[in-house]
């Protein structure tokens, strides 16, 4: 059987089944993954392998979908352009600082996943209700991070074309300001960061060739012994595979990374003190991102979003409990009157007065 790559959502992940030869890209097949029975449209393919994987790991398409099974999937679609409408009034009425992005609905319409950016933590338990209400069916409110946003929505890039994150990338790669530091990118904010706000996806891309330059290139501004003398380094260019560098005779020149590797460089490190221990990295906190799920069978239980949504009271009560009580501050303010070497009395600073001049008579 051939290998095609099915996706049942529009910005998902492309997920490997083994079908018949006979489907083609367009084509709509049905799917058994973790959510139960699933609509998924064939993106690429057929493939006679797939590199890494087995043929007979790998999960196998159902059937090709039918008349119904395809009209099923555009009432879907519809009901989920319904949800947003009727959540966004929701949202409106009840004054709630979020944005909502997306709605997805499962095919057999027992779960309906609401995805939404907020600057903050808010409440929004009436606003589950209302959904779960209007639906009858489990309700998930997911949060999702600007890059997330950006990907569902769609824009323009720096670049002018579509977004990356919308066209085909579908898993974000870390990206640093060490990565641009390294290409000599100019650190503007305005150049190096995308219509989300956080740093360009692109600035990964030829990463790995950056870094197995640099692997192979000496430090730049360091000084190191050859065997024509001592040698500074200037700069070092990766298009050329050549780095520049300074003589003892104030001679510059310009070295490729095999030339350099030649004069046998060397430069003593500095041993770091045996009695400092170098301190353990902290572990990675999460993003703070919320996943509420919620039933019609649990939608009126007491203390629902209590781990998740603090009470204006408790919040109060921890606020209250940091600062300490007036009955407090007295009963300290008495143990340090009562203290030995401590009057009742606050002492007042003595002012030192200046002798006077006698006056010259």
């Amino acid at each position: 059987m051939a290998i095609f790559g099915v996706r049942f959502r529009a910005l998902g992940q492309t997920n490997y089944f083994s079908g018949p030869s006979g489907l083609r890209r367009g084509d709509h097949v049905m799917i058994e993954v973790d959510q139960g029975l699933t609509l998924a449209e064939v993106v690429s393919g057929p493939l006679e392998s797939l590199p890494g994987s087995e043929e007979r790991d790998m999960p196998s398409i159902l059937r090709q979908a039918g008349p119904a099974e395809e009209e099923s999937g555009r009432e879907n679609a519809a009901l989920a352009r319904e949800a947003t409408a009727f959540c966004r009034q929701c949202i409106r009425d009840r004054r709630l600082d979020m944005k909502l992005v997306d709605v997805e609905v499962f095919f057999d319409r027992s779960k309906l996943i609401f995805y939404f950016t907020a600057p903050a933590r808010i409440d929004f338990r009436e606003l589950v209700k209302d959904l779960v209400r209007e639906y009858r069916a489990r309700i998930e409110l997911r949060q999702i991070g600007v890059r997330h946003e950006t990907q569902m929505i769609g824009a323009v890039g720096n670049c002018g074309m579509v977004c990356c994150c919308r066209r085909y990338l579908r898993k974000f790669a870390p990206v640093t300001i060490r990565m641009a530091k390294e290409q000599n990118l100019f650190l503007n904010p305005a150049k190096i960061s995308g219509i989300c706000g956080r740093l360009l996806c692109c600035l990964s891309y030829e990463q790995e060739n950056y870094d197995h330059f640099h692997r192979n290139c000496p430090r730049l501004g360091k000084k190191y012994q050859t065997d024509r003398g001592g040698m500074k380094v200037l700069r070092a260019n990766m298009f050329r595979n050549s780095l520049s560098v300074l003589t003892e005779n104030n001679e510059e020149l310009e070295l490729s990374l095999d030339e350099w590797q030649a004069l046998a460089p060397h430069r003593p490190e500095p041993q770091q003190p045996g009695g400092q221990a170098r301190q353990a990295a902290k572990p990675r906190q999460g993003d703070g991102l919320l996943v509420v799920s919620v039933t019609p069978d649990t939608v009126e239980a007491p203390g629902l979003f209590d781990d998740l949504l603090p009470s204006v009271e408790n919040e109060r009560a921890e606020e209250g409990a940091d600062q300490p009580s007036a009955g407090a501050l007295a009963e300290n303010r008495e143990e340090k009157n009562d203290a030995p070497g401590c009057p009742g009395k606050s002492r007042r600073k003595r002012r030192r007065k200046t002798p006077q001049r006698p006056e010259n008579g």
